[in-house]
């Protein structure tokens, strides 16, 4: 009876609330990063803050017993994931560098090639072979992405391109390295979300100083020039603080909201709402930001959630086709167990 219980599926209304959870909580994120790194030049500060919220809101919550998990702090743990820290710290950080400088509406265009980095990297480290079909859906992606860098018809920042492909290129690995990194923690993604946030913060501080964001930091709190401001027009100081805020706490949001959407929804079902996401944002981004949609970027996108669609459909049909190869040879196994040894004996090769 309780094996049944376990294995009842989650209810319509938990399966919706999850996805619309989770994409207000996405679509807020991108635009109040697009909203503060229009105003400051500091945005590894501005990452730095979101991360050191986020981390403020799993302190608080444990406190208050609201997680499902007890969070630790274990030297061990942390050295176990050094390279799960690292590769966070310059995939959010090229992220971040991608938005302040392509519109909000091009970004996921400019991160469009995560999905053919991620099955090549998965066939690099984990040997994992693709089937022609799911490389013809990275073909499709692919083809989005140069549709829309070389057919956009508007000016394009080349470097916030290069970044958007280094960011692609370092999520397709961190996805490898998270599989990895489950284990040091116990197999726990809170306790592995709670590190990362807090390992990161710790990180970025001497990237900052490295970087040299401390004069931006110090004209951003200190700027004479901000009291010069038009007082119906806010300051970038308050862009900043509220920005901060409103990201840290959503940062938050999305470390539980990707584990309710892993538990919760299907593959199929998460893509959806990840393609809902990216036509979402550019039109969000159109109406808060004036971004220009050009035939050639809709097209664009629309090829890239095409492939990207049409890639897990594949993946749930190939998962499929092997949960029930696996079961038959379940069946047997059984079958020839509950034979009895003498069968055993006589049939089993030598």
């Amino acid at each position: 009876m309780s094996s049944q219980n376990a294995q009842k599926p989650p209810s319509r209304g938990l399966v919706t609330g999850v996805v619309v959870f989770y994409l207000v909580a996405a679509l807020s994120m991108v635009m109040a990063n697009k909203w503060v790194l229009n105003t400051t030049e500091a945005p590894l500060f501005f990452l730095f803050t979101q991360l050191v919220i986020a981390v403020v809101l799993f302190v608080v919550s444990d406190t208050l017993e609201m997680l499902p998990d007890k969070l630790t702090f274990d030297v061990n743990v942390c050295k176990g994931l050094v390279a799960m820290v690292s590769l966070n710290v310059i995939g959010l950080s090229f992220s971040n560098y991608t938005l302040k400088y392509v519109d909000a509406s091009f970004y996921q265009v400019a991160r469009g090639l995560v999905l053919p980095f991620t099955v090549g990297t998965s066939f690099i480290m984990l040997n994992a072979r693709p089937s022609l079909r799911i490389l013809f859906s990275c073909g499709i992606v692919t083809m989005g992405f140069f549709i829309g860098v070389f057919l956009d018809g508007t000016p394009l920042s080349l470097v916030g391109i290069f970044f958007g492909v280094v960011s692609s290129a370092i999520t397709a690995i961190h996805s490898v390295v998270i599989k990895q990194s489950l284990s040091v923690v116990n197999g726990s993604a809170l306790l592995l979300s709670w590190y990362t946030n807090l390992l990161s913060a710790l990180v970025l501080i001497p990237v900052i100083i490295l970087a040299g964001e401390t004069a931006e930091i110090m004209k951003l709190f200190f700027g004479a020039d901000e009291l010069l401001r038009n007082s119906e027009q806010m300051s970038a100081l308050t862009t900043f603080i509220w920005g901060s805020i409103i990201t840290g706490a959503l940062g938050f949001m999305m470390s539980i909201a990707s584990l309710l959407s892993i538990k919760v929804t299907s593959p199929i079902t998460h893509m959806i709402s990840s393609a809902v996401r990216g036509v979402a944002a550019s039109v969000l981004g159109m109406w808060l930001f004036h971004d220009i949609i050009t035939s050639g970027r809709a097209s664009s996108i629309a090829v890239i959630l095409l492939g990207s669609i049409y890639y897990t459909w594949v993946k749930h049909i190939e998962s499929q086709s092997l949960a029930s190869s696996t079961v038959a040879y379940e069946r047997v196994k059984m079958e020839d167990v509950e034979s009895g040894p003498q069968r055993n004996s006589h049939s089993k090769p030598e």
